[in-house]
């Protein structure tokens, strides 16, 4: 498979796999071991350009294609699936619906800090009740007076 690729994407292979051996690999166990959302690394994954993979530079992101980031989020659970799932909901369901359904003020104020790991977006979906349904969802946020008003518990929060 490797010989299929064309060499930019065996290049883009090379560092991120690099990248994992380097950071990733040797908090591992230990981030495990805590069961704590790893800071750290979320920023050093945003400095080494794992975040807005497929965003436009215009916005800060990477300016690449999809299969950079399956390359990117394959190379990182070779080591550890935790960051590579970090990875992957932050692109695909963090980034990618501001970038595709934003405004434009929406995509300013957003984006450039989530593409750099400066800020790292969360999705809280899981329920006791509803499980990861989101049809059986009870968690509601209602307008009152000006002001959202979030009444619910979630069990899960993806990179909290």
């Amino acid at each position: 498979m490797e010989e299929l690729l064309p060499s930019e994407y065996r290049a883009y292979r090379k560092r991120v796999r690099e990248f994992a051996a380097a950071e990733v690999l040797p908090v591992a166990l230990e981030q495990d071991a805590k069961e704590e959302f790893p800071i750290p690394l979320a920023k050093k994954m945003g400095e080494a350009g794992l975040f807005g993979i497929t965003i436009p530079k215009e916005y800060g992101g990477q300016g690449l294609d999809y299969l950079s980031y399956i390359i990117a989020v394959e190379e990182l659970a070779r080591v550890d699936s935790s960051p590579a799932a970090t990875v992957a909901a932050h692109n695909s369901l963090g980034i990618t619906p501001i970038y595709t359904f934003g405004t434009e003020e929406q995509k300013q104020h957003y984006i450039p800090g989530l593409c750099t790991g400066e800020k790292v977006w969360a999705f809280g979906l899981t329920e006791e009740n509803a499980g990861s349904d989101p049809k059986g969802v009870e968690t509601r946020a209602d307008l009152v007076d000006g002001s959202w008003v979030i009444n619910g518990a979630k069990m899960f929060i993806t990179n909290s």
